[in-house]
């Protein structure tokens, strides 16, 4: 299994290192000075090398929370207690433990009557602000609150943030406390032996590197990003427990299910595509550059394996590529190392077999091996290369992304499809008649790129 939370908390480490963006614009120095001016804080006291507990680019500066805040936008829960709680009221309490690490867990409420909430001197708080849980057992956790209905309010043990957008970035300061080093100062400053705790002017007071207000967001849309392909690893864990390389199989087949990627309408129809797929098609025949190949029957309703987007198109195989098989080539025709006479990468069933005088193919293909052990094997090759007998080679068209067209081959178990002999093979003919789903070419893009970036997340986990 793959300890995604271990790969977020180094994103995030990463993140607030500077080690995920460009450094291009802005001062956060000239920045801090001009927030502390506008909330007539007083002036920005003196940070000590041992409150940096990591190297910052040099456009960026350390900034406290009590630099970027004021009573009014940062403040403590209100002290509530147990008598003064209803079954059933208008005011939400919200509890510790709805409080997660980088997210809000819905762990349900405490009541009070609004009129009680009023006797209280009660703040109310919104959807959007940032809470923090002081009373720490393994961490200092913090998250923003989502929506939800309701006059809301928090306990005593809790310090809350409200946004302003002008000022700082409310999700790069939820991640920023939940770096390392902003944990490892809570636990220096924190007290308490069976109730561990910070007091909320400590807490406000740790050092944190602080970027200009554009490259906050810029942190955060990544973070954002990564943490998505993470929470998509997370998922196919749950419903799929098993080895690395059957998660890998389990993470394509959903990107290329349309689980992993939206379905823009700016891309247009698969409807659209197959069209200009049939037209491209059939100008190569007339200049015989292709032959025309033998009629598929068409998809019947009833017959898709299971349900696709509806800018998606089911298709056979054949429609939509051409499947030609490799040409045969002698062992003695392939030398191990490249020279200036064999320069050009021979490819079977297995991938790269060594290096020939001659190429039959160009561009980047997926091929499928079509013999044996090997049999249904899916491999990606690119530039000028040969094409032997054991692999069968998948030209694409209309710009249709190669790279989608491998995956979408390694998720049909081709093998399945192969001769019951003592040596199995595939047939060019019957591949062609296998039902696949066909998205819009972006898509395609998209799912490739997707697939891609979650299988390197395994690989780097494992």
């Amino acid at each position: 299994m793959i300890d995604t939370n271990v790969l977020r908390k180094k994103i995030i480490d990463l993140a607030i290192a500077g080690k995920l963006t460009d450094h291009t614009s802005g001062n956060a120095s000239e920045e801090l000075d001009k927030i502390i001016k506008t909330l007539n804080n007083s002036e920005q006291r003196y940070i000590s090398d041992d409150e940096k507990w990591i190297s910052i680019p040099s456009n960026w500066t350390w900034g406290r929370l009590v630099d970027l805040t004021t009573n009014s936008s940062l403040n403590d829960g209100d002290w509530v207690l147990s008598k003064d709680m209803v079954s059933e009221g208008p005011v939400k309490l919200i509890q510790l433990g709805s409080i997660g690490d980088c997210e809000y867990r819905y762990k349900g409420f405490k009541y009070l009557t609004e009129e009680h909430f009023n006797e209280l001197n009660g703040k109310q708080i919104y959807p959007g602000y940032l809470l923090i849980n002081r009373l720490v057992v393994n961490k200092m956790l913090s998250c923003i609150i989502p929506k939800m209905n309701g006059i809301l309010m928090t306990a005593v043990d809790v310090c809350w943030v409200a946004p302003n957008d002008e000022l700082y970035n409310l999700e790069y300061l939820m991640y920023v406390l939940s770096s390392t080093g902003v944990q490892q100062k809570v636990k220096e400053l924190g007290h308490g032996v069976t109730r561990f705790r910070i007091s909320k002017l400590n807490l406000i007071d740790i050092a944190f590197p602080l970027p200009p207000i554009n490259e906050q967001q810029q942190i955060v849309d990544i973070v954002n990003e990564l943490f998505i392909i993470l929470k998509r690893i997370d998922d196919l864990q749950l419903s799929y427990v098993a080895d690395y390389e059957s998660l890998k199989n389990k993470a394509i087949e959903a990107g290329v299910y349309g689980k992993l990627t939206k379905q823009l309408s700016e891309d247009g129809s698969a409807d659209s595509l197959f069209e200009d797929i049939q037209k491209e098609k059939e100008s190569l025949i007339k200049t015989k550059k292709l032959k025309k190949a033998k009629g598929l029957p068409t998809v019947e309703e009833g017959e898709e394996p299971f349900e696709i987007p509806d800018n998606w198109k089911w298709v056979r195989i054949g429609e939509v590529f051409t499947l030609q098989s490799g040409k045969n080539i002698t062992a003695a025709a392939i030398k191990n190392e490249a020279d200036d006479d064999y320069r050009y990468l021979c490819y079977g069933g297995n991938g790269v077999r060594g290096y020939v005088s001659k190429s039959n193919v160009s561009g980047r293909h997926a091929l499928i091996g079509r013999q044996g052990a090997l049999c249904g094997n899916i491999n990606m090759a690119d530039g000028d290369f040969y094409a032997t007998e054991h692999a069968v080679v998948v030209y694409q068209y209309a710009n249709t992304d190669p790279d989608w067209a491998g995956y979408v081959l390694k998720a049909l178990n081709l093998n399945q499809y192969a001769t019951s002999v003592a040596q199995p093979g595939l047939a060019v003919g019957k591949i062609e008649k296998v039902l696949i789903p066909l998205p819009p070419v972006e898509e395609q893009k998209r799912i490739a790129k997707t697939i891609e970036d979650v299988l390197a997340a395994i690989d780097m986990a494992g």
